[in-house]
């Protein structure tokens, strides 16, 4: 049920870099009430308009640092996300989203936090792809969300 409430509804911007829009980011939290140390967070299955963003174009932003790869956070097994914080999911797509309203379909991958499970030396070494509802933890379902973008279109240029 958690899962309804991942992505904070007024966050959808436009990244701008140097003047060029070069994706968008959206506000997200944590499904687990433990929150999880970085190294088990995948990525996400993100679906925007019917366009699939796969995790090798998304970086996340959290605890104050810079945006990095779900490749670079594998290796962070003392970073802890914690439940209440957000992030920031960024998503490298070159001119962005017009600004409108999005119909974004969404689900979060994050390894299991607590006990066992037969997969979880496999998921490690080979982290399941976001969507399938492997590794899901906490949010196993893919939730749909209407999002609007509101900037104004100077903010575009």
């Amino acid at each position: 049920m958690f899962e309804n409430f991942l992505i904070r509804p007024d966050s959808l911007r436009n990244d701008v870099r140097d003047g060029e829009v070069v994706g968008f980011r959206l506000a997200v939290r944590h499904a687990n009430y433990r929150g999880c140390y970085l190294s088990l967070h995948n990525g996400y299955f993100i679906e925007v308009d019917g366009t699939e963003y796969p995790v090798s174009v998304q970086t996340f932003e959290i605890n104050g640092r810079p945006p990095r790869s779900f490749a670079d956070l594998r290796s962070q097994v003392h970073e802890h996300w914690d439940y209440d914080d957000e992030g920031i999911l960024h998503v490298s797509a070159p001119g962005g989203l017009a600004p409108g309203q999005h119909v974004i379909r969404f689900q979060q991958s994050v390894l299991a936090a607590y006990g066992y499970l037969p997969t979880d030396e496999e998921w490690v070494k080979n982290p399941p792809r976001p969507g399938t509802g492997a590794g899901s933890d906490k949010a196993p379902q893919i939730v749909s969300y209407t999002l609007t973008l509101t900037e104004p279109a100077e903010a575009l240029r």
